[in-house]
Formats: C-alpha cells, sequence, structure tokens
C-alpha cells in the first residue's frame, strides 16, 4: 500500500513500486507518452513528483544509451498502470528497479486522471508519499512544516568542470555551458555541430569563463525558483555584449533577469511534448518539449528593452526573447527534445550563425 496525501488532505491509495521511501515533494505532471527514461533522468525535476497522464509505463524498460544525467534527482513518479516485465531489445532492466537503485518512489494503480484535474484546478502543491498509516490531518501538518528546497541547482549541476569533444574530432567552435543542471542532450546535440563543450558550475564567475578563450556561452536548463541563483545571473549580466550568448528553460529566465525582466510562477507549469509555440519572427508554429514552472514576466521584458520572439499558443506566455545588439536570446522550451518533436533544432544553427559572426568579427 502506497498513500498520496496532498496539502489540502486529499487522499489517494494505490500500490507501491520503485523506492519505498517516503516523500515530500512538488506534485507536477507531464503529457507526454513516451520518454519516462528521459523524465526520470532530467534534472529539471529535482525534489518533484511527477503525476504521468499517459496511462500505461515500464512497458519498454530502461536502457542504457537514453539517460539525461548520471543524477536522478527526481522524487516519484505516480502512475495508473505500471509494467514490471517491459518487451524491448535495448532493455537492460525494469523502470522499477532503476528507480529501486536511486531512491525514487514510485506509485501505480490510482486514478491519474482525478489527479492531474486536481492539480491543473488548483495548481502545483506539497505532496507526501508515504507507506506509512498516517491521516490525512498527520499528512497536512508535515506539509506544513516543510518547504522547497534553494539549493537544487547546485546539486543537480556539475562539480567540476568537464570537457565533452564531438566524436569525429572536428571542432568547429568551442562553447562554455553554463551547467545548472543540464540534460545531456544538449550536449550531444552540439557536439554533432562540431562544437567542443566546456561544462562550468552555475557559480562560476564570467572572467573565468572568458579565460578558457570560448566563442560564446549557453545557459543551461535546470530546476527550482531562477531568483535563487543570484551568482550565475551576475555572471550573465556581466557577459553581455562580450559573447554570444544562448538560454534554454532555466537558461532562458536566468537570461531575462540578467537583463532586469522578472519571472513568476505558473498555476501548473508546462510539461509535455506537444505544446505550441508561434515564432513571431517567422509566423511558423512549433510543436515543443517543454518541462518548466516558471515564466518571464512579459511587460517587464519589453521594459528591460528585451525583444519577445516566441509565444505560447496555449496560454500566451514567453516562449523566446532576444537581444540583438548583444547577441543573445533564449528559448523557454527544449530545442534539443529528448524526448520531443524535433521542430526546434534550427535554433542551434541560429546559435551558431552567432559563433560563426563572433569568430569572424
Amino acid at each position: 500500500m502506497r498513500k498520496i496525501i496532498l496539502e489540502d488532505g486529499t487522499t489517494y491509495i494505490g500500490d507501491a513500486f520503485g523506492s519505498e521511501s517516503d516523500k515530500m515533494l512538488e506534485l507536477v505532471f507531464n503529457t507526454s507518452p513516451v520518454g519516462y527514461q528521459e523524465i526520470i533522468s532530467d534534472p529539471s525535476y529535482t525534489d518533484q513528483a511527477v503525476v504521468m497522464a499517459y496511462p500505461l509505463i515500464g512497458n519498454y524498460g530502461i536502457n542504457k544509451d537514453d539517460f539525461e544525467s548520471d543524477k536522478l534527482l527526481i522524487g516519484a513518479l505516480i502512475v495508473k498502470e505500471y509494467v514490471d516485465e517491459p518487451s524491448n531489445f535495448r532493455s537492460v532492466s525494469s523502470l522499477s528497479d532503476c528507480m529501486k537503485e536511486h531512491d525514487i518512489a514510485g506509485v501505480t494503480g490510482i486514478d491519474t486522471r482525478s489527479l492531474i484535474r486536481k492539480i491543473r484546478e488548483f495548481g502545483s502543491c506539497k505532496v507526501l508519499i508515504t507507506s506509512k498509516d498516517i491521516s490525512s490531518e498527520e499528512g497536512i501538518g508535515l506539509l506544513r512544516d516543510w518547504d522547497y528546497s534553494h539549493d537544487q541547482v547546485k546539486r543537480a549541476g556539475i562539480g567540476e568542470n568537464e570537457v565533452f569533444l564531438p566524436a569525429n574530432g572536428k571542432e568547429e567552435f568551442h562553447v562554455a555551458l553554463i551547467d545548472c543542471g543540464a540534460k545531456a542532450n544538449i550536449i550531444r546535440s552540439l557536439n554533432a555541430l562540431n562544437i567542443k563543450v566546456t561544462a562550468v558550475k552555475s557559480t562560476t564567475p564570467a572572467s573565468d569563463i572568458l579565460s578558457l578563450g570560448v566563442d560564446g556561452v549557453l545557459i543551461s536548463n535546470g530546476p527550482g525558483d531562477p531568483v535563487d541563483n543570484e551568482t550565475t545571473i551576475e555572471t550573465v549580466k556581466a557577459l553581455h555584449g562580450k559573447l554570444p550568448i544562448m538560454g534554454i528553460c532555466l537558461g532562458h529566465q536566468i537570461l531575462a533577469l540578467s537583463y532586469g525582466a522578472k519571472t513568476y510562477k505558473l498555476k501548473f507549469g508546462h510539461r509535455g511534448g506537444n505544446h505550441p509555440v508561434k515564432n513571431l519572427m517567422t509566423d511558423k508554429v512549433e510543436i515543443t518539449s517543454q518541462n518548466h514552472s516558471y515564466a518571464v514576466d512579459k511587460e517587464s521584458a519589453i521594459k528591460a528593452g528585451l525583444e519577445i520572439t516566441h509565444i505560447n499558443l496555449l496560454d500566451d506566455t514567453i516562449e523566446g526573447i532576444r537581444c540583438v545588439k548583444d547577441k543573445a536570446f533564449s528559448v523557454q522550451y527544449h530545442p534539443e527534445s529528448a524526448p520531443g518533436p524535433e521542430d526546434s533544432k534550427y535554433l542551434f544553427d541560429e546559435f551558431i550563425k552567432m559563433l560563426r559572426g563572433q569568430k569572424n568579427a
């Protein structure tokens, strides 16, 4: 037996898989029908319990190649129906065994449609996942005393600088990746475009980044509230106009904050692989992969002198900004899309154009 208690006392009872540790987490949901391995290994889900909208999870197991990080910091996965006997030629273990190894709690056999409707109506919230016989009142008390962590980027990001080289040996450009909890496919995508990547800690000063002799900077995705990253915001601010800058997800929010714009928390965030985004430069619509709780405030971005380049067609939130003068741009969604569509890969080509212009200047 596994009990899920929300901070308003709403309770669901299901069965356990994965780790049986008790957890207090932030409750969110994801609408992707595939990609649970990438989801549990995405550092942006640090300290979160993810409800999967797709009802059948675990059917293709876990393989060696699709991890987005070797740090699995997600807290829990909640599903309608869990499959413990995967069928896939790439599978090396079950999802449950992987989750046990990394202390990720699992709950199956609950009405996930009801739980997701609850999140959509009342917003993301705190949740207690426990195997103990705890009453709703006791659960509410425990959640009331628990607060969200503010060191998530520190835990999710890299510990020491690390260099990633293109597999073909060609190194046309060198980019510093400010690692706030970067997905591995960002690095793979850059390497595939003949870019050498030096991943640096999120607290690395601008002077140290410039001393690497890089052609540009990419600020990665990551977990938590963007305003918690004061040092990174100041670093990016100091890099304005000195190097081309690209931001992804949390990196998008950090870039906006570095120009003086503001961010705010969405009611239940955007998480899934089918979010429509309009490119205001081309009038084309992209289907995008997203995973975030926060957004950039539109009025403050305009006041800060930033140009809005992309908007979300579901709720009109900002999905992209740029500052042409400083050769800086960012998007709220994931052009590396693992899992997800490939509509947005052109953004890496845009970054390369900026790197080439910088190199030839």
